[in-house]
């Protein structure tokens, strides 16, 4: 791509300098004519004012010329070619969420599922390069939105998950295993899994460990996000008498959560609320925005010679116009 840019174009404000040159000029060739009363014109010989008076004003105007000319290169208008090296593939992201029967725990608003998924979608929306996918596992595991550049279509996919549509439970290693399932074949410079649960893995034909192993043979990096409260928090459940919130203690087993990222060149975070949660997302983004090498190059290009040559040709003429072809014109 090429542009013109000016190293000093400051100074191009000097330009503005030239028409109020200009408007003194104007002012002063009224200000030197002097009037003299005489009876009669005809002593004068009418042919004694030739085309050559009328030039006196060229001289001006290619003075004129010359500043202009002398501005700009002083300013160094350069031709500017820029160009980006950069990998088309980009990064590969693939969701895991929990949704489980204790994600609609209320220790985040308005509970934690749907923060969970209101802040995944502002991730989305931020890295519209990326190919983004989601799975979903509570009991079971499945894949909600395979990986798409059409981050419409994955938000409103997002927007209709729900806790009880699978069978309860949290399979972990079963929803890290789908999403392995997705990713393993990606040809992206990066693959990554950001996995969020609430709790411990306790359903699933396949263990959390082996799954990771199984990330890490195909060099895919987990993040791995732990959600809730440190304690209690209030949770919707189903009694004999109805949905009845009841106090249920918050676990999470943060060591399985540390070596899964840990195993795949991940992090593990720990979000207690919205705000935690929204900055956990905001640090794996700028982690993985580091992982790809983006390289601009610039090559300038002097434009300022032929500006230069110009303004030496213009004032060879006004020095020949005025010291040879017009030096009798007073």
């Amino acid at each position: 791509m090429h542009n013109i840019a000016f190293e000093n174009g400051w100074f191009l404000w000097f330009l503005l300098v030239i028409p109020l040159l200009v408007t003194y000029y104007i002012f002063r060739q009224g200000k030197t004519t002097a009037s003299v009363k005489i009876s009669s014109m005809d002593m004068f010989d009418r042919d004694h004012v030739t085309f050559r008076h009328y030039l006196r004003h060229v001289i001006f105007g290619l003075r004129m010329v010359v500043v202009g000319l002398v501005i700009i290169v002083i300013a160094r208008p350069q031709n500017v070619n820029k160009w980006q090296n950069s990998s088309s593939e980009g990064i590969d992201i693939m969701l895991a969420m929990d949704v489980s029967g204790s994600m609609l725990a209320e220790d985040f608003s308005p509970n934690r599922l749907e923060a969970s998924k209101n802040v995944a979608t502002e991730f989305i929306s931020g890295r519209p390069d990326d190919r983004i996918g989601l799975a979903v596992f509570s009991g079971e595991s499945f894949t909600q939105c395979p990986l798409t550049t059409d981050h419409a279509v994955l938000i409103n996919l997002m927007r209709e998950i729900k806790s009880g549509i699978i069978e309860d439970g949290t399979a972990i290693g079963l929803g890290l295993a789908t999403s392995i399932n997705r990713i393993k074949d990606s040809n992206a410079v990066s693959k990554v899994i950001i996995l969020l649960t609430d709790g411990v893995n306790n359903r699933g034909a396949i263990d959390p460990i082996t799954a990771a192993e199984i990330a890490k043979t195909f060099k895919v990096r987990v993040y791995t996000i732990g959600v809730g409260t440190m304690g209690e928090a209030d949770c919707p459940v189903m009694t004999p008498y109805g949905m009845r919130k009841i106090k249920v203690p918050v676990e999470i087993d943060e060591a399985l959560l540390n070596k899964i990222s840990d195993m795949t060149g991940g992090k593990y975070f720990r979000a207690t609320d919205n705000n935690s949660l929204e900055k956990v997302y905001q640090e794996i983004d700028k982690l993985e925005k580091s992982k790809i090498e983006t390289k601009e190059y610039s090559k300038r290009e002097e434009m300022f010679m032929p500006y230069a040559i110009a303004a030496a040709l213009v004032l060879a003429i006004e020095l020949l116009l005025r010291y040879l072809f017009l030096k009798n014109i007073s």
